[in-house]
């Protein structure tokens, strides 16, 4: 089961979710999205958090009002955390963890340790996590259908995308091309005038 939270934090809300357990915790290391962002506490046991950033959103730019809701959202997930002040929580791309063979069911470590990025906590502020919770909703989620829908729906945006510029490269064409034509009778006209009162001179 998977455990989704709206943070409201900034407009229009994002979600954030974890797993409900180790188990589920390997699935989401497995099954992230490009725009997911881990969260953890740093060097303790705690929940595996993930913020979906919302379109146009950077990971090295997250709102700090948003950054503090994952952090005290995984802060209240530790069993060892929640009970102390003064936590560092680590935070990084999804496609920055690493995961081998011989790591423990829920374990992770980084591809590049400088894409990971800390945020201090100093203490549990009950009013973020309480509003937290009362978004919270549990969903029994199919990772791998979602993955294979959120492809074609990705695959989707960038043939329309790609449509879209395509009918505007040509638009720009033939823009330009009917420039071109208007250029070329101008001076064609400019031309006969001069032929014109070339002649008109002549005859004087």
């Amino acid at each position: 089961m998977v455990l989704f939270f709206t943070s409201s934090a900034v407009n229009p809300p994002a979600i954030i979710y974890m797993g409900k357990d180790k188990v589920e915790n390997e699935e989401l290391i497995r099954y992230y999205w490009p725009q997911d962002i881990w969260f953890h506490v740093d060097k303790l046991s705690s929940a595996h958090v993930y913020l979906r950033m919302p379109d146009g959103m950077a990971w090295d730019a997250i709102p700090e009002a948003l950054l503090v809701d994952c952090a005290q959202l995984v802060k209240a997930n530790s069993i060892e955390g929640n009970k102390k002040d003064n936590l560092t929580i680590i935070y990084t791309p999804g496609d920055n963890l690493k995961k081998t063979g011989d790591m423990a069911v829920g374990q992770v470590s980084f591809h590049n340790d400088k894409k990971v990025k800390r945020v201090h906590i100093a203490t549990r502020q009950n009013a973020i996590v309480n509003r937290l919770n009362k978004t919270k909703v549990e969903k029994e989620v199919d990772h791998e259908q979602e993955r294979v829908d959120r492809i074609k729906k990705e695959n989707a945006a960038k043939r329309s995308a790609a449509a879209e510029k395509k009918k505007a490269d040509a638009e720009l064409a033939r823009a330009r091309e009917a420039e071109k034509a208007l250029g070329r009778m101008t001076l064609y006209s400019m031309s006969r005038m001069r032929r014109s009162n070339l002649r008109s001179m002549e005859g004087n």
